[in-house]
């Protein structure tokens, strides 16, 4: 095993390719697919990149054993999440700009933005 591992970190794309694959998993998902995780009552990551002009497949899981809504005002957009479940939101295309986006059941700490860019 450690003569394999010194073959492959004398290749010079193996160091960027390794690091591609310690990207949290629930930022990237398929093309036009981004992942949030609700868990202790807030959305993990607290800020969403998403391109400017494209549908995208929003996929939230709730690891937490209680219910939340995920909510957007500017969008009208809101979705109940039970516990222990996922769920999907098509959103966009949408223009540049920050879309703020909360957890009605827990505004004070589930909170987050999706940066469109």
């Amino acid at each position: 095993m450690k003569t394999v591992l010194k073959s492959l970190s004398r290749c010079s794309g193996f160091i960027p390719i390794l690091l591609i694959l310690m990207v949290p998993s629930q930022v990237l998902g398929a093309d036009g697919e981004y992942s949030l995780v609700i868990q202790d009552h807030r959305f993990q990551p607290e800020e969403l990149k998403i391109p400017a002009g494209k549908k995208i497949k929003l996929i939230i899981e709730n690891r937490d054993a209680t219910p939340e809504e995920f909510e957007r005002h500017a969008l009208n957009r809101e979705k109940v999440i039970p516990g222990k479940s996922s769920a999907s939101i098509f959103v966009g295309p949408l223009k540049p700009g920050r879309y703020p986006f909360v957890g009605e059941f827990n505004e004070k700490t589930a909170k987050g933005v999706i940066n469109v860019e």
